[in-house]
């Protein structure tokens, strides 16, 4: 009996199945390591997960239905934490052949393989973005999200449905998490955090956008994390044992933090002033995002509460380590 954590060479992944096994449960992680970013850092992220007792790792790419279905047959995992997904906001403008697979084709082959086989509780992340244009702050999980304004958020708002449906239809227990832009160690090299980060180190300038008339809920990874443990013991209920449930989540530090008060916080960090580049606001993004974690907080007891200026300072600590800067 095992946890099965897709996208495990992931950022949010790495730092979950590290959790996982240091609480003392066997993980089985999957990845395809395709080359949207570094292979070399998603290579290192598991040469460290390959040193913790109970963590085993296979090379899958969730679309190969077939070789999905094996793996649940031959596991008959307890929990699904699925993290496996293509991100990327701008990304998605250009490729979008690739959200539909992964996120669309993909998930459906999660939710099918969790209907036949039956995990006591399938965790799976959305994101923040399906909130779209909405104005009204902070965000809850009780808003309409019915206008993404990028085909991720579509995708991510579409999983949501997916498993609404699933959960309905075959009983399954779901909690979707509608994670606010993660941040911390082992980053990816696409979010701002890592892009100004290596850019003010280089010399270079960095680019801030709506001339940084924006604000984003930042969340540290080890704050997800926690709320992925607390959650996986509890699924959500039902007034009916054997009716399914899919309950949406929001995961944020509750508190929207200025981006020019985030570079603020990265500059401290490095102790190195950055050469500001202002630009106009690109298209799929939006002005502000600030979370409601009362549906946290009441299910499980927890709040998000890792402060930006720590979480900053602990990845700068680390980018400096890994990249020997």
């Amino acid at each position: 009996m095992a946890v099965l954590v897709t996208g495990a060479a992931g950022f949010i992944g790495y730092h979950t199945v590290k959790r996982l096994c240091l609480d003392g449960l066997d993980v089985i992680g999957i990845d395809n390591l395709n080359d949207y970013y570094s292979v070399t850092l998603k290579q290192a992220r598991l040469d460290r997960l390959s040193e913790l007792q109970g963590f085993h790792f296979q090379t899958m790419d969730i679309v190969d239905k077939p070789a999905l279905m094996t793996l649940f047959e031959d596991h008959r995992f307890t929990e699904v934490v699925h993290l496996a997904a293509q991100a990327g906001v701008r990304y998605s403008m250009d490729n979008p052949d690739v959200y539909v697979q992964s996120n669309l084709v993909g998930f459906l082959n999660v939710l099918e393989a969790c209907r036949h086989y039956r995990p006591a509780h399938l965790i799976y992340a959305s994101s923040s973005s399906v909130y779209g244009g909405n104005s009204a702050l902070p965000f809850s999980v009780n808003d309409a999200v019915e206008h993404p304004v990028s085909l991720y958020a579509a995708t991510k708002r579409a999983n949501e449905l997916l498993a609404d449906s699933y959960c309905h239809l075959y009983g399954l227990k779901a909690s979707g998490l509608r994670l606010f832009t993660v941040y911390g160690p082992w980053g990816r090299p696409d979010m701002a955090l890592f892009k100004f980060t290596e850019a003010i180190l280089q010399g270079r300038p960095i680019d801030i956008y709506n001339h940084g008339q924006m604000a984003r809920d930042f969340t540290f990874v080890d704050d997800i994390v926690e709320s992925i443990v607390r959650l996986r013991p509890k699924p959500p209920v039902s007034d009916k044992e054997a009716e399914g449930v899919n309950r949406i989540f929001n995961i944020g530090r509750g508190l929207p933090v200025s981006l020019l008060d985030f570079v603020d916080c990265l500059e401290a960090a490095l102790g190195i002033k950055a050469h500001r580049n202002f630009l106009p606001m690109q298209a799929g993004d939006v002005l502000k995002t600030w979370a409601d974690v009362s549906a946290l907080s009441d299910w499980v007891g927890f709040t998000p509460q890792v402060e930006v200026e720590a979480g900053v300072t602990q990845f700068v600590r680390c980018y400096r380590h890994f990249y020997q800067v």
